[in-house]
């Protein structure tokens, strides 16, 4: 799969990507448990998409790091696609 041929709403994406960059860390309080957000671009031959780490997945990552995403999903959020591993999914840290 590429990210050319993502669309908003799509489920059980599996994608191979490099992290571009990554955004500011943001932190937030839901049910009562404190977490962690940033928004990372991410890239493959086909083009670029924004993607949501959270918590942990974001201490995993840098510019140059490649993942892998399984069965994530699309979303959108203030107009722009975005990718998510959600609630399902899982992202891997591919060796060089």
């Amino acid at each position: 799969m590429k990210i050319a041929d993502l669309r908003p709403g799509q489920g059980r994406v599996n994608i191979v990507v490099e992290v571009v960059s990554v955004g500011d860390v943001r932190t937030f309080q839901k049910y009562g448990r404190s977490g962690r957000v940033a928004t990372a671009t991410v890239k493959d031959d086909s083009g670029e998409i924004n993607l949501s780490l959270w918590n942990e997945d974001i201490d995993r990552v840098s510019p140059g790091t490649k993942l892998k995403i399984e069965n994530g999903y699309v979303g959108e959020f203030k107009g722009e696609m975005q990718l998510t591993t959600g609630k399902y999914g899982k992202l891997v840290v591919l060796a060089d």
